[in-house]
């Protein structure tokens, strides 16, 4: 394929997670998509964990995410994070198993680095500021790899006999355990209790 390169390697790779999801994902999978022999492809990555760590930096870069923007409370930017990455891995299918398990480089560190830097203008130690971070992505790859795979199972959900556990039916006749409104719960969750602990410094 003329003008293969890294960059088309990647795109590449994401529309086919599209379609046959990571389990389906092959080197010899993507070399027939994009019409050139598996050997052709190690040019540009040498191993199919490279190939992921740069799918999930894609999906990353993909969300926009950044520093604070002039005047924003951090407490905004960090829900305009969480939001903007939550819809990105949700854009891929099977996006947050891409990101779980791989390494982060290149612009998307620099990113991070910009982050780390500008929460520690507003009041964070660099360690506060990374702990934070970590704890909300960590949060938002667990909250989308569950809403990926119940997806991916199709119909179920809840069992129908719940006669002995009024509590839980109860519960889940309010509201699914899933879906934006449990996000965003467990997002305030986040964010109220770093706030509070700020507070006591």
């Amino acid at each position: 394929m003329k003008g293969l390169t890294r960059d088309v390697l990647i795109e590449a790779a994401l529309r086919l997670l599209d379609e046959v999801g990571l389990d389906g994902l092959t080197v010899r999978r993507l070399a027939s998509e994009l019409g050139v022999q598996s050997p052709a492809l190690y040019w540009h990555i040498r191993t199919k964990q490279e190939l992921l760590d740069g799918m999930a930096n894609a999906i990353i870069l993909r969300a926009g995410m950044g520093p604070p923007r002039p005047g924003e409370p951090w407490q905004e930017w960090l829900a305009r994070r969480a939001r903007s990455y939550r819809a990105s891995l949700l854009a891929s299918r099977d996006g947050a198993r891409v990101v779980a398990g791989a390494v982060r480089g290149g612009d998307a560190v620099r990113h991070f680095e910009r982050e780390l830097a500008a929460m520690v203008e507003r009041g964070f130690t660099p360690v506060q500021a990374l702990r934070t971070i970590a704890a909300v992505s960590h949060y938002i790859n667990g909250h989308v790899l569950q809403e990926q795979a119940v997806s991916a199972a199709g119909p179920g959900g809840a069992p129908s006999d719940l006669g002995d556990l009024p509590t839980l039916a109860a519960a889940l006749r309010a509201g699914s355990p899933i879906g934006d409104e449990v996000f965003e719960h467990g997002l305030a969750v986040l964010i109220n209790g770093t706030e509070a602990l700020l507070a006591r410094r």
